[in-house]
């Protein structure tokens, strides 16, 4: 009996090593990305990718405009919606949102230019005024996450 006992021990860990070994070897993040139809799908100068898809989640980079008017502010939603056009998907699919901008009183008044592109299905949202953006004469940048249909 002990030896029966010993040998389902010795079973039982041999499987959880080799379990164990299997999920360790599984730990690489498959990513896809894609950028305004640039081969290497990303931009290697200043070192970023327009979107990047983990599972079902778009990570989208801030698109940008230099006016905060409603043309310029249309303009940015317009570029993000091609970002989410990259991966089959639309504005109803972002659930978080996060505006950057050098004047939050412009970007207050002319909101209703963005509110367009989301339909009344309002996404959670971060806004923030800054005191400069990547770009030096940018004056509004948005980045977005948004999560695909499962098929």
């Amino acid at each position: 009996m002990k030896v029966n006992s010993v040998s389902k021990h010795v079973t039982v860990v041999a499987l959880l090593l080799l379990s164990t070994a299997a999920m360790a070897q599984n730990t690489e993040l498959v990513k896809e990305k894609w950028h305004w139809n640039n081969k290497t799908r990303q931009d290697t100068t200043a070192g970023y990718a327009q979107v990047v898809k983990v599972d079902n989640v778009l990570y989208i980079s801030g698109a940008v405009s230099t006016e905060i008017t409603p043309e310029g502010i249309t303009n940015v939603y317009r570029a993000l919606e091609q970002s989410l056009k990259s991966f089959g998907t639309t504005f109803q699919h972002v659930v978080k949102e996060n505006l950057y901008t050098t004047d939050i009183e412009a970007m207050k008044k002319y909101n209703y230019a963005r509110k367009v592109f989301y339909n009344n299905d309002f996404p959670a949202a971060t806004w923030v005024q800054v005191s400069r953006l990547y770009m030096s004469d940018a004056k509004l940048e948005v980045e977005l996450v948004a999560h695909l249909p499962e098929k």
